[in-house]
């Protein structure tokens, strides 16, 4: 899925994700719909304020198999911008930014930046999330 870098672009992905869970077997309100659209949340908020090119879209693939115990859902965000990789890092008690990133940590089973496939430029956040480990197992 291709969306504009905006705050607009960001809360569509965010509703389509949902949208596409739903449609695939994990109810809007189950864990795994809940936890995979924050996390598309985060990663989609993250590549409109800090992976923007005036001009240049932000991607989002999903992939989630047949609900299963072992079923893992995976979630990639790409932007255009490689030199500004996301990094882990505590937000000040009083901060009104900064926790996204921590946010994805804690539900996600496995977290990373890398290379877009195919050699476009930019970089790719992906994170992995378990359907049989609940959120706070991974705390």
């Amino acid at each position: 899925m291709r969306f504009t870098s905006t705050p607009r672009g960001a809360r569509l992905a965010r509703r389509l994700v949902s949208h596409r869970l739903a449609a695939w077997g994990y109810p809007y309100d189950s864990g795994p719909n809940e936890t995979v659209t924050l996390i598309a949340s985060e990663l989609a908020t993250n590549a409109v304020r800090h992976g923007r090119v005036p001009g240049r879209d932000f991607h989002v693939r999903l992939t989630a198999p047949p609900a299963s115990p072992d079923a893992v859902i995976r979630i990639e965000v790409s932007d255009t911008r490689a030199e500004k990789r996301p990094t882990l890092t505590t937000a000040a008690p009083d901060a009104e930014t900064g926790r996204g990133l921590y946010l994805v940590s804690q539900l996600a089973e496995h977290w990373a930046v890398g290379p877009r496939r195919g050699g476009a430029p930019g970089k790719t956040v992906w994170a992995e999330i378990s359907i049989g480990a609940k959120p706070s197992d991974s705390c």
